[in-house]
């Protein structure tokens, strides 16, 4: 599956399953945490233009080709 995140369109090979912090880290991508729990909700992203998820709980979903991952950064963080 192809990842790109937004938005500087950097785009990521990566397999089901895997976290998608680790898929960004690869791509040299910055998603800032604070928890690692998904309670904080510091990591939050936007994918696929619409649903928002907290990226240090989630995995890259099965059967997709594409996936984009909006990064926006919460100034209070």
């Amino acid at each position: 599956m192809k990842i790109k995140f937004l938005p500087d369109n950097i785009t990521e090979e990566a397999e089901a399953g895997e976290p998608l912090l680790e898929v960004a880290h690869r791509a040299g991508v910055n998603i800032p945490t604070g928890c690692l729990m998904g309670h904080c909700h510091a990591c939050e992203v936007e994918v696929d233009g619409g649903e928002t998820i907290c990226a240090c709980i989630s995995a890259v979903p099965p059967g997709k080709e594409e996936m984009s991952v909006n990064l926006y950064i919460d100034p209070i963080w």
